[in-house]
């Protein structure tokens, strides 16, 4: 799968998760659905610079990145007290009964959120026209990221995760496809599908 598809998906998904925000949800839920829409827009505004579609602006980077590691961590899992779950949310019920793993997704994002802010002086992927395959960034064969399986909620996320200063100088589209990746491993194992 190539980056643009995840990037696609992650668009569709806060997307879909903003039209449904204002399906009656109140409270923490409401909260945490502005929170993915918030996220969701910064996605949507670095997407077409990532795409080569627009020109390449590092400030709009760094700002989308500020969103994200502004809804990271601990503001994220805040947003998930227990008994939150239920329409209109669209959280499964693996939030609360996985929530080691719901966390650490979590923190990891706060991870590739810095680190995306760090690379964004560093420029696009010479080769490849700025597409990184999925398979080199999710830690098959050899790469860069080091085996960024464990980034991505994999079995063993201890000992292969990156650090700041390492997603830092990558070429920023390989940054911002770390993010996209927490997304979207959060999404799959954590979302339930619009209907």
């Amino acid at each position: 799968m190539k980056k643009t598809t995840v990037i696609a998906a992650i668009i569709a998904s806060s997307t879909a998760l903003a039209a449904f925000a204002h399906g009656g949800a109140t409270g923490v839920v409401k909260e945490r659905m502005d929170a993915m829409a918030d996220m969701g827009k910064a996605v949507k505004a670095v997407t077409p610079m990532m795409r080569g579609e627009i020109a390449y602006d590092a400030d709009v980077v760094r700002q989308a990145a500020a969103t994200f590691s502004r809804h990271a961590g601990e503001t994220m899992t805040n947003l998930f007290p227990e008994g939150t779950g239920g329409a209109p949310s669209e959280a499964k019920d693996s939030v609360w009964t996985k929530w080691e793993e719901f966390s650490e997704l979590a923190e990891q994002l706060g991870v590739v959120s810095e680190g995306l802010a760090g690379a964004a002086d560093n420029g696009m992927m010479a080769s490849g026209g700025g597409a990184a395959s999925t398979d080199t960034m999710m830690g098959g064969g050899s790469s860069m990221t080091g085996g960024a399986s464990g980034m991505m909620g994999g079995a063993d996320t201890t000992e292969s995760t990156m650090t700041v200063a390492q997603i830092a100088e990558m070429p920023v589209d390989s940054a911002f496809t770390m993010v996209t990746q927490v997304c979207s491993a959060c999404h799959t194992k954590f979302r339930a599908e619009s209907k």
